[in-house]
């Protein structure tokens, strides 16, 4: 395994464990974020703010976790399942009642001096919509 695939494993187990220290060690202060259908966020201070969001709104697990690396480790791409549920209300999006749904999704990834440096998250959100909605 090179560098790269170990930094975005490591991206994922800190994810996956709920580890905020850890999951932003691994980002660099510059860090850029392209969120789902939303807007560009740059820095740690955003994705620190956007972690805080998505732990008080929802309790995911990344697993089937497939990691695809360049030859140079520069930039890096994660294919995985979401298996989640929807604790409190996220703004604009339907009421949350502890829906449980589960998610194909995706993310490319940039990398620099064995930092995060862009993250860019894919996933069908009507599907996701589709599966609290209920």
């Amino acid at each position: 395994m090179n560098a790269a695939e170990q930094l975005i494993r490591a991206y994922y187990a800190a994810f996956n464990a709920g580890d905020e220290a850890a999951f932003m060690a691994l980002l660099s202060e510059d860090v850029v974020h392209d969120i789902n259908q939303g807007e560009r966020e740059i820095g740690k201070a955003a994705f620190a703010a956007f972690w805080a969001r998505m732990t008080r709104c929802y309790k995911e697990m990344v697993i089937d976790l497939v990691v695809f690396t360049t030859p140079a480790g520069d930039r890096a791409a994660a294919e995985f399942m979401v298996h989640g549920e929807y604790l409190q209300d996220d703004e604009g999006l339907p009421p949350a009642h502890r829906q449980k749904y589960v998610l194909p999704a995706g993310a490319f990834f940039t990398i620099r001096n064995g930092k995060v440096v862009r993250i860019s998250n894919y996933y069908n959100l009507p599907d996701w919509i589709a599966q609290v909605s209920v």
